[in-house]
């Protein structure tokens, strides 16, 4: 029999009322939304129900509300009994299976991305920082590129590896502007900006980052029950020092997500559950390999329907 992982999602999949139908309908469920009220000391879940979009998109909501509404799905899928051979998440969606892996307490995950959200926000003024995501272009390639426009006109970085033909880029608007004018020297089919509030997941995020590591010394964390896929280093890692580190790195590292996709695979995994809100994991593990079983839980009926 091949082995199961469980993955978390992160910023992008976001959407008004995600987890409604699991809290009016759960208790297990309705007492995680709760307990983020209770740990932030507001009514995150007002906003995660009820909006306005514009104050779910901002980082510092997102990124508690995604972690929420994802540990919120996992507590009504654990009745199915089943048990992942490792877990992982995409960026934020890391902390998501941190917390699965019981190597953070959901409170301190809550507060935790919080200010995560909040130093990566202030990291860069607004304006100043731009993301693109290029489609079609070969890694390597696309890594020279941004080498070369990084040394003559502005910083920009290889920020999400995804999958096979969608690679994020990051950096200065200087930087993505001149990789989004010449993606096609070398053969991205389209180079499409994103709408973010910053350069995540590139060098320019090292003030969060170092910001961060404040925060995270002071942070209870025990051995995880099972391997977490680290986004820095697409390997498993268990020990909280490690742990602590590589989350420290990977606010402005990139998220080498086909990577520990691929990995996953090479050890056995057919069998991929993503937990949380959207489909997005689901899309990207489908455009990494074909042949492996992916099934999203992201309603109380994909839950109830799941085999």
């Amino acid at each position: 029999m091949g082995k199961i992982a469980f993955v978390f999602p992160g910023q992008g999949a976001q959407a008004v009322g995600m987890g409604k139908d699991i809290f009016e309908t759960n208790e297990a469920a309705k007492r995680i939304f709760n307990r983020a009220d209770e740990a932030l000391g507001y009514s995150l879940s007002s906003i995660i129900f009820e909006g306005p979009e514009a104050e779910l998109k901002i980082t510092y909501h997102t990124q508690p509300a995604l972690l929420t509404t994802s540990i919120a799905y996992l507590e009504l899928f654990k009745a199915k009994g089943l048990l992942p051979d490792y877990v992982a998440g995409h960026s934020l969606g890391e902390y998501t299976a941190l917390v699965a892996a019981g190597v953070l307490s959901f409170e301190d995950a809550v507060r935790t991305v919080r200010a995560r959200g909040e130093f990566m926000e202030a990291a860069v003024p607004s304006g100043q920082g731009a993301m693109a995501a290029v489609l079609g272009a070969e890694r390597e390639a696309l890594d020279m590129l941004c080498r070369t426009i990084s040394s003559e006109i502005g910083v920009v970085e290889l920020a999400n590896l995804n999958c096979p033909g969608q690679i994020v880029v990051s950096g200065s608007r200087e930087g993505v502007q001149a990789l989004v004018e010449r993606g096609k020297e070398i053969g991205a089919k389209r180079v499409i900006p994103l709408e973010v509030s910053g350069p995540f997941h590139s060098s320019l995020m090292k003030p969060a980052s170092e910001r961060l590591g404040a925060v995270l010394a002071g942070l209870a964390m025990q051995p995880a029950n099972m391997p977490v896929i680290a986004n820095v280093t697409a390997l498993p890692v268990t020990e909280p020092e490690a742990i602590r580190q590589l989350l420290i790195d990977q606010v402005h590292s990139s998220v080498r997500w086909e990577d520990s996709i691929t990995w996953l695979i090479a050890q056995g995994v057919d069998t991929f559950v993503e937990i949380g809100p959207g489909t997005v994991l689901t899309g990207l593990i489908k455009k990494i390999d074909r042949t492996v079983k992916v099934v999203a839980i992201n309603s109380r009926e994909a839950v109830e329907q799941f085999q």
